[in-house]
C-alpha cells in the first residue's frame, strides 16, 4: 500500500520541481531582456552627441556579431525576428537616412571626427514581436 502511494507522490514532486525550474528560467530570461533593452531605452526621446551614437552603433554591431546575425550582399544585418538590432540615422541637413552598417563599414572614426559635437535625438524604438528585444532604433539629427 505504501509503495502504490509513494510512486504518485514522487511523480507529483518531480512535476512540481520541473514547473518551478521552468518558471524561474522564464523569469531570468525576462529580466535579461529588460536589462539588454534598458541599455538602449535610456536614450529614447533624449538628445545625445554624435560620439554617443557612434558608441551605440559599435555596441549594436558587437551584439549582432555575438549573436551570429546573417548579412546580405551589401553587408547589412538581416532582421531575424529574435535578437538582431539595427540603428538608423536620419540626417536632416541632407534629408537622408543612413543604416548603421554604412557608417560602421565606412570608418566609424570618421563619423566621430565629423559629427562628435552634433546633437541627435532618439525618436523611436521598435521591438521584435517574438522575443520583446529591441530590433530597431532611429536617431534624428537636430538642426
Amino acid at each position: 500500500m505504501k509503495r502504490t502511494l509513494l510512486i504518485p507522490l514522487v511523480i507529483f514532486f518531480i512535476m512540481i520541481c520541473m514547473t518551478c525550474i521552468f518558471l524561474i528560467n522564464l523569469k531570468m530570461q525576462s529580466q535579461e531582456i529588460k536589462r539588454e533593452n534598458a541599455e538602449f531605452e535610456i536614450f529614447l526621446n533624449k538628445e545625445v552627441l554624435g560620439t554617443d551614437v557612434a558608441s551605440l552603433i559599435s555596441k549594436a554591431v558587437d551584439k549582432n556579431e555575438k549573436n551570429n546575425i546573417q548579412k546580405d550582399e551589401r553587408k547589412y544585418y538581416i532582421n531575424n525576428d529574435e535578437n538582431s538590432i539595427k540603428i538608423d540615422l536620419k540626417m536632416t541637413t541632407i534629408d537622408k537616412t543612413y543604416p548603421m552598417e554604412e557608417i560602421y563599414n565606412n570608418n566609424i572614426t570618421e563619423f566621430v571626427k565629423n559629427f562628435n559635437s552634433i546633437k541627435f535625438k532618439c525618436t523611436s524604438i521598435e521591438y521584435h514581436k517574438k522575443t520583446g528585444k529591441i530590433s530597431r532604433i532611429t536617431f534624428e539629427e537636430l538642426s
